[in-house]
């Protein structure tokens, strides 16, 4: 698999790698899928779902950050991702297979949207623990929730001459869908 290129800063982390893995695993993309990300920021998960969907849309609320994402599909020559500068849920195309969440501001919202037009597969990364329990039993009231996973990554750095470990925040990928 290509690596994604991020020469485009959003002011904000992307998600990592291992991470990402994790969330499209999740959202098993295929050919035939609409994917819709909110909250595009810098565009890697975008970038690595227009390499899987056969359409995807790509929302962001804030200017630069939707720029960003331009910038950055660009880099990995990744075109025809429809880009909607707005807010969810008003945004969103009512023919989605697959979404992902990759914040937490309107997500109940964003989930009654999803409920109400039948979205097979919901991922949201969640950094704080709090939201991911707002965010667990949202979906459980939506009656979307499959499961939840933590995925904590720890990344190798040479120190004198031998391998030592960063590690990451955790991550919890929520997952779920319409019946």
């Amino acid at each position: 698999m290509a690596r994604v290129a991020l020469p485009h800063d959003a002011k904000a982390g992307p998600t990592k790698p291992e991470v990402r893995s994790v969330t499209l695993g999740k959202l098993e993309l295929g050919p035939a899928d609409h994917f819709v990300e909110v909250g595009s920021c810098t565009g890697a998960v975008t970038v690595e779902a227009a390499r899987r969907a056969g359409r995807v849309t790509a929302l962001e609320r804030k200017p630069e950050r939707l720029e960003t994402t331009r910038k950055n599909l660009a880099a990995n020559d990744v075109g025809d991702v429809e880009l909607i500068d707005g807010e969810a849920p008003e945004g969103l195309p009512d023919d989605a297979d697959a979404l992902f969440l990759g914040g937490s501001r309107n997500y109940g919202a964003v989930l009654d949207h999803a409920a109400e037009t039948g979205v097979d597969r919901i991922v949201m990364n969640v950094s704080r623990l709090e939201v991911a329990g707002d965010a667990v039993r949202a979906f459980r009231e939506r009656d979307l929730f499959e499961e939840i996973v933590q995925v904590q990554v720890s990344t190798g750095y040479e120190l004198a001459g031998a391998t030592s470990f960063d590690s990451n925040n955790p991550v919890y990928v929520v997952v779920g869908g319409a019946a």
